[in-house]
């Protein structure tokens, strides 16, 4: 899981505990990602719809390893949260798309959709919070550094292990400065890449 709440303080801090215990308790209930951000827009909706209204973004998912082969299957659903990337060990990097996901909260019945995708050996999933993507660039720091830029960046270190992509990323948010308005999370999940001579994970 990963989350972003709108606003900060305390009224923030409460709407992300609300959202990982319910989270948690939700999906040993039912770990399909649908059903998990389904029953946590309804708790924050219930808690948040009167006269101080909260939301937040998330994105939650399931890995699924299959030992036989090395890859691992992940499942995804979003509300409101940017796309995961996925680096591939072949240098590409792309979006996995993850539509239907309204903001947490904003709705009592909002409409999510899975996303699913299947990590091969080499291969890194990367989640984010949109302070990464609205970080301000250029002259005057007027522009935003954008989907496209992360994605070019992204590829420019795929097929790299987790910890590798997470340095890059660590030093490209510093570079930024003050044109970082926004608190940002990041996540770097991999699948161990094959070893040259017998293919098996390293």
């Amino acid at each position: 899981f990963l989350g972003d709440v709108c606003g900060k303080g305390p009224q923030a801090a409460a709407v992300t505990s609300l959202t990982r215990y319910t989270l948690r308790a939700a999906a040993l209930h039912d770990p399909d990602p649908v059903s998990a951000l389904s029953t946590l827009n309804r708790a924050v909706h219930e808690r948040y719809s009167g006269g101080d209204p909260r939301y937040c973004t998330a994105i939650f998912g399931t890995l699924e390893p299959d030992p036989g082969t090395g890859q691992v299957t992940v499942r995804l659903a979003s509300g409101g949260h940017p796309p995961a990337l996925v680096l591939r060990a072949d240098g590409t990097a792309d979006f996995l798309p993850t539509p239907g996901g309204l903001l947490i909260g904003i709705l009592p019945n909002a409409p999510f959709a899975p996303a699913t995708t299947t990590l091969g050996p080499g291969d890194t999933l990367l989640l984010y919070t949109d302070g990464l993507t609205e970080a301000r660039t250029g002259e005057g720091r007027s522009a935003l550094y954008g989907d496209e830029a992360l994605r070019t960046f992204a590829a420019d270190h795929a097929g790299r292990p987790p910890s590798a992509v997470m340095e890059a990323l660590t030093g490209l948010l510093d570079g930024f400065g003050d044109g970082l308005d926004d608190d940002t999370a990041l996540l770097a999940l991999g699948v161990p890449a094959a070893h040259p001579t017998t293919g098996t994970p390293t």
